[in-house]
């Protein structure tokens, strides 16, 4: 095999990694598309549809590598972030790196470099035209000097061919670098363990609201904002009201409370709502890191709902949005213990960390939440009904969880 193989040498190599979407289908159709700094990015024109990948491989004793695994490729891919136009801080000589197991869409490399800090590489591997909400909302926290997020060192921006765009060429995020925090639990872990240990988390969970509104005021700040106006209203309405309908579809179940449901959208429609901004976008326990010491509560991975288009993904949007990721993230936390193989019922601790949380949110912002409790439940019964059909398709047994906060909260919106 030569040092560059050949589109039809790397396609099995492809198809075998984790991160290939196309997995049981009859395998991909590459095309290299650029082969710039040391990378490849290869497009498939896979049934499904057309993905593109970012796949640098090295060649070792005749066999493909992955090249995030190789420490002088690395070390190109930090020194190519440090000469790059979006570097905050400079990531310097990397001296080992060692690959994060477990990783579905993404490789991320853990760094030790001269300097003695360790950096986490995030390298995408689909590839899309535009901004990545996952490297510019973090950098606009780090250059603002938020220690809310990890400390960004910088991003790398590749271009390619794309006949479909006006100038023929397509740009978009191909790596980031940011601070690692090793000897952390992710909230959901932490929330977890004290809710099985009988523990209270009512004071971590006002901390972690206070956290989010300060990651929110930053944002606030540091990037666009909009009013939200009848037609933005109306769009994200017509979101809710479609996946409402396909969870109807696909988990009848759903459909006593759909009536109601769509009510509290109809009431919603004519209150007011806040302004729109930048926001995580897909946030939940599993997102957030327990830091050490006094900095407390670390958010990460902004990419936004992985169904959404990326440039969605990038466009302000109602911060209810992440409060409501959150109370639900809770109610998983007391419906997964209560499906432990020694059942505990932590519905009492689960409505105290809520009830916490929304009150150091309150705090954090200085605002009432109850002025906007209509919009915020509407959400909550947004991402609810989203669960059940993720529920309906992967854990059947655990559908009841958001089918019981489907009932509740539109029980409640309705008396």
């Amino acid at each position: 095999m030569s040092d560059a193989p050949s589109d039809h040498d790397l396609a099995p190599w492809v198809a075998a990694q984790r991160w290939y979407a196309a997995k049981g289908g009859a395998g991909p159709t590459l095309r290299t598309l650029s082969t710039d700094d040391d990378t490849r990015l290869v497009l498939d024109d896979a049934a499904t549809g057309a993905v593109l990948y970012q796949a640098p491989v090295v060649v070792r004793d005749d066999t493909l590598t992955d090249a995030t695994a190789d420490l002088e490729w690395v070390r190109g891919l930090a020194a190519r972030i440090d000469g790059g136009p979006e570097s905050l801080r400079p990531i310097g000589t990397v001296t080992a790196a060692r690959v994060l197991s477990g990783e579905q869409s993404n490789t991320s490399v853990i760094c030790d470099t001269e300097s003695g800090a360790q950096v986490i590489v995030k390298v995408f591997r689909v590839l899309h035209h535009g901004d990545n909400p996952d490297v510019t909302t973090q950098l606009a926290l780090s250059a603002a000097g938020s220690t809310r997020v990890p400390a960004v060192y910088g991003a790398l921006r590749g271009s390619w061919p794309d006949s479909g765009r006006p100038d023929g060429t397509a740009t978009g995020h191909l790596a980031v670098a940011q601070e690692f925090l090793p000897g952390t639990r992710d909230a959901w872990r932490v929330a977890l363990d004290d809710a099985r240990a009988g523990v209270a988390f009512a004071d971590d969970a006002t901390r972690l609201g206070s956290a989010l509104a300060e990651v929110h005021r930053t944002l606030a700040e540091v990037l666009p904002t909009t009013p939200a106006t009848d037609d933005r209203r109306r769009a994200a309405l017509a979101t809710m009201d479609a996946r409402l309908a396909a969870a109807e579809r696909e988990a009848p179940a759903i459909a006593e409370h759909a009536d109601a449901v769509r009510a509290v959208y109809a009431r919603v429609a004519e209150t007011s709502w806040p302004d729109l901004q930048r926001v995580h976008g897909d946030l939940h326990l599993g997102q957030v890191l327990a830091v050490p010491g006094d900095r407390g509560w670390v958010f990460l991975d902004f990419e936004g709902e992985p169904l959404r288009p990326l440039a969605e993904r990038s466009v302000p949007d109602v911060p209810l949005r992440d409060v409501a990721g959150m109370l639900r993230s809770f109610d998983y936390v007391a419906g997964a213990l209560a499906r432990d193989a020694d059942p505990i019922d932590s519905g009492d601790w689960a409505h105290e960390a809520r009830s916490a949380f929304l009150t150091g949110y309150e705090q954090g912002t200085g605002g009432d939440l109850r002025a906007h409790r209509e919009v915020l439940d509407a959400f909550e019964l947004d991402k609810a009904v989203y669960e059940v059909v993720y529920e309906s398709r992967n854990r059947p047994d655990w559908v009841g969880i958001p089918l019981a906060a489907v009932a509740r909260l539109a029980a409640r919106s309705s008396g």
